[in-house]
């Protein structure tokens, strides 16, 4: 059954403030021109973590990235950090083999020229033949185009930015939060919070 928020002690309402903010406050620190629909989108994603999302985070890096606002949390937490181009790199792979066939050409290239080309304006660190490799690949520009190098890149998050966000304050903050709040998101309506989801009967 969900209470609501006025069931909580003073000092975890300030803390969900408080993580809330500077989650949402890196989420809006862009350094190109954000839409504001997918900050917006973002936000929420965040404030719908559950305390079942954080402890699944924290068993594997497959579980963080598999989802949706496990990615977010760990994009805020890359941000924090000025280097968010790897998960960019791997977004944009994923968004990349959505692409319909006549426009992957032109989507490989635009990919490979921001993340991949020595000197590239988000350049992600991948060994020389890596580069070579899918260098290549643009000429045929198929589905697993970018197959190799993603994949180094994901094991290369999991090895490093993983293991930091794993005992970063961000994490650890979002531990206490999700034992500190219900399980389901709450909105208000007409000054009474309710549940606004269908996981409680509020």
């Amino acid at each position: 059954m969900c209470k609501g928020l006025a069931t909580l002690p003073a000092t975890c309402l300030k803390s969900a403030k408080d993580i809330k903010h500077k989650i949402g406050f890196l989420l809006q620190k862009p350094e190109f021109p954000t839409d504001q629909k997918q900050v917006k989108e973002k936000t929420t994603a965040v404030k719908r973590v559950s305390p079942a999302d954080v402890e699944k985070w924290k068993l594997s890096f497959n579980n963080l990235m598999n989802c949706e606002s496990g990615r977010t949390v760990f994009t805020a937490f890359l941000k924090s950090e000025l280097s968010q181009e790897n998960l960019e790199f791997w977004n944009a792979c994923e968004e990349y083999k959505k692409s319909s066939p006549n426009k992957m050409a032109a989507k490989a290239k635009e990919i490979y020229e921001q993340y991949i080309e020595a000197d590239s304006p988000n350049e992600v660190n991948l060994d020389s033949a890596t580069r070579e490799e899918t260098r290549q690949n643009l000429s045929i520009a198929g589905l697993s185009c970018f197959n190799d190098a993603q994949q180094k890149i994901f094991n290369l998050m999991e090895k490093d930015s993983y293991r930091r966000f794993l005992h970063s304050k961000l994490i650890q903050d979002l531990s206490l939060l999700s034992t500190t709040t219900p399980l389901c998101a709450l909105k208000k309506i007409g000054g009474k919070i309710v549940c606004s989801e269908n996981r409680c009967g509020a």
